[in-house]
């Protein structure tokens, strides 16, 4: 909104950037007066990215850049997410094996990770879905029922790719009292050789910090919630309260809008430079600093 506070701190920094005046008016004229690529590219190329993981489902194929355009544009290695209700949708409500079949192969097709939107289908309480403005309940079951045949396949592969789960706050249509991650610790616990990765979190932060504390196949990081959130630093701080330096990830989840990679880098750097030095010695604090915005992710996707 115009008037949020983290809407005028965005355009003080990309008037910098840009260096033009720190208004509406003329950020949005250098944007509108730009070529588009060269605008995206240039970026996207300040955030000193040097791997973009991205989601294959969102923007649809025919309405946004694909993964591998955006490293293009970032001028870095890119690699996809295979988003399991994409795959569904794809295949269908009799498509099962079919959806096994493509999630058994995804390493091989090159996909880095697995990603479920089930928190816009009803919630991560799958126990007890209810319907949401895209489903009703009988779609909220057939949800589960495909999350899991989804869960399954990856893990009978031997080697499952990590999955990651939206977590915490969005859209509009997801009911956020139903998206927190402590609902998902009988998934958690039924899928132990799956790494999970909790996306975004806020405003349950300290939820998915004391999950990545006490379960060994947990990982967490605050996309979304870096950059919109007003205090950034504090979201870390509380991040960083039980979870250990190694299982806390850098993201943007920026779609659409290259300016949002643009600040969800700058935001995260400056936040960690805030935090890590309280929490740390010098090079304790420098070292877990290059863990969050890069060596864990690479570990973790197992990217070398």
């Amino acid at each position: 909104m115009a008037t949020g506070v983290t809407y005028r701190r965005a355009l003080r920094e990309l008037a910098a950037f840009f260096g033009c005046d720190p208004t509406e008016a003329a950020v949005y004229e250098h944007r509108a007066s730009s070529d588009p690529a060269e605008y995206a590219s240039a970026l996207l190329r300040a955030t000193g990215t040097e791997l973009l993981l991205v989601d294959d489902g969102y923007p649809p194929a025919d309405e946004g850049t694909s993964w591998d355009e955006l490293g293009e544009l970032a001028q870095c290695e890119a690699r996809p997410v295979m988003r399991i209700e994409r795959v569904a949708e794809e295949v269908g409500v009799t498509g099962l094996e079919r959806l096994r079949a493509e999630v058994s192969s995804a390493r091989d097709n090159g996909f880095v990770a697995l990603k479920t939107i089930a928190a816009y289908r009803g919630g991560l309480d799958f126990d007890s879905l209810v319907p949401s403005t895209r489903t009703d309940r009988i779609e909220g079951a057939r949800i589960k029922i495909t999350l899991t045949a989804a869960l399954e396949a990856n893990e009978a592969t031997g080697i499952p790719l990590p999955v990651q789960v939206h977590a915490g706050f969005g859209d509009s249509d997801l009911f956020l009292p139903r998206v927190s991650p402590g609902y998902l610790k009988p998934l958690i616990e039924r899928f132990r050789e799956t790494t999970f990765v909790l996306l975004h979190c806020y405003p349950f932060v300290r939820e998915a910090g004391w999950l990545a504390h006490v379960y060994g196949n947990v990982y967490f990081d605050l996309s979304l919630t870096i950059p919109h959130v007003a205090r950034p630093a504090e979201a870390v701080r509380e991040a960083l309260e039980l979870a250990p330096v190694s299982k806390l990830l850098y993201a943007s989840d920026a779609a659409r809008t290259p300016e949002l990679y643009y600040l969800a880098a700058k935001w995260w750097r400056e936040a960690l430079a805030d935090v890590l030095p309280e929490l740390l010695d010098g090079d304790e604090a420098a070292e877990a600093g290059t863990k969050i915005l890069r060596d864990n992710a690479r570990a973790l996707y197992g990217i070398g």
